[in-house]
């Protein structure tokens, strides 16, 4: 990714519950749970970048690598089979999940059914 993202954040489990589960109170957030070795992930990244800047705001993104500190039991609470798994969370709950590398029409189409 070129320059910083200000729709993408870094979360952790320690703040997980304020920074995804409470803030999609107020906006969605999106969560990409994550792996640096996973070329999928690597590869949805700067699809994911790309859409978030045309959404400006309206959805957040929260990137969750899933092999940092006790991250890993959050895929596991979420049922994460395989990355990357990202998930959409709409006052405080999951609305819809996709897994894999996506193009950008679909991720736009994803987000378009639950943001209109």
């Amino acid at each position: 990714m070129s320059e910083h993202n200000p729709y993408i954040f870094d979360v952790m489990q320690e703040d997980f519950k304020d920074k995804v589960l409470e803030a999609s109170h107020r906006q969605p957030i999106l969560l990409d749970i994550w792996a640096e070795w996973c070329s999928p992930c690597l590869a949805l990244a700067p699809v994911l970048d790309k859409v978030l800047r045309e959404y400006e705001g309206k959805v957040l993104l929260a990137k969750l690598d899933a092999d940092e500190g006790e991250n890993m039991k959050i895929a596991g609470h979420y049922k994460a089979r395989g990355f990357p798994t990202v998930i959409l969370f709409k006052n405080g709950e999951e609305v819809d999940r996709f897994s894999s590398a996506r193009p950008a029409p679909f991720v736009r189409e994803f987000l378009d059914r639950h943001l209109a």
